[in-house]
């Protein structure tokens, strides 16, 4: 469902099956991190079905060590409330506000398999809509701008009485970059569209800059963003948010 991550489809399950599912998401995988656990998942197109699987079971595994030492009623929300408000390593998990270490990420989308281009377009996208939301943005996301133009991403924003800023966004990892191209020019057909960003790896933006280079209005329109600083854009706003919403400055019944 368009929208919904791994974290949230995660909350989703392990509220409705606390006995089979674990609940993810940036504080488990500093949590998991923490205790030794390796090969966890850190973006969304890394988080199969088969890895998710796998993760259920080192939480039961936490969740049958805390019935063995008298807790009966342990299941898998009781390990994520362990983690936060009872374990013993709660001051090292403060970590979860730092930056995470790098971490390597496919060098030429265009090389990986069609499922994996397929997950990491619709996360880069979706964070893409996410970062213009945390900088007080409407987004949207597989939106029409134009006649013939659906665009991966938006920012738009109303200045006053003045109209709208559109910034459109559009993701490439595999397919062909006439399309792309083409898609852009038409996008720059709406008035309202003040910039145009094409966002895939280094390598497909240098080809993508030498395609646009003789593209009459818009080689000096088009901006270039690399996935990976997508990413890690994404994540240092998802810290920074994380550290003020812990402040508990906005009732929870709001």
């Amino acid at each position: 469902m368009k929208g919904i991550g791994p974290a949230m489809m995660s909350e989703i399950l392990c509220y409705v099956h606390p006995t089979k599912c674990m609940l993810w998401n940036r504080r488990a995988y500093v949590a998991l991190n923490y205790l030794g656990v390796s090969d966890l998942p850190r973006y969304n197109y890394q988080h199969t079905g088969q890895k998710y699987q796998d993760l259920c079971d080192t939480v039961a595994q936490i969740a049958k060590e805390m019935r063995a030492l008298g807790d009966a009623d342990a299941n898998y929300l009781t390990v994520d409330y362990f983690i936060w408000d009872e374990s013993s390593v709660a001051e090292n998990l403060t970590d979860i506000y730092k930056p995470l270490p790098a971490l390597a990420l496919p060098a030429n989308v265009d090389k990986v398999d069609i499922t994996t281009s397929e997950f990491i377009h619709n996360e880069v996208r979706d964070k893409i809509a996410e970062i213009g939301k945390w900088l007080g943005l409407q987004t949207d996301t597989e939106k029409k701008v134009a006649g013939g133009a659906v665009v991966d991403a938006i920012w738009e924003a109303t200045i006053g009485n003045m109209g709208r800023v559109i910034y459109v966004f559009e993701v490439q990892t595999k397919g062909s970059l006439d399309s792309l191209i083409l898609n852009l020019l038409k996008s720059l057909n709406n008035p309202a569209v003040q910039g145009v960003v094409a966002v895939s790896d280094a390598t497909q933006l240098e080809k993508i800059k030498a395609e646009v280079s003789g593209v009459s209005g818009l080689k000096d329109k088009l901006k270039y963003w690399n996935y990976v600083q997508v990413l890690e854009v994404h994540e240092a706003l998802a810290s920074v948010n994380e550290a003020i919403n812990s402040l508990g400055l906005v009732p929870q019944s709001f």
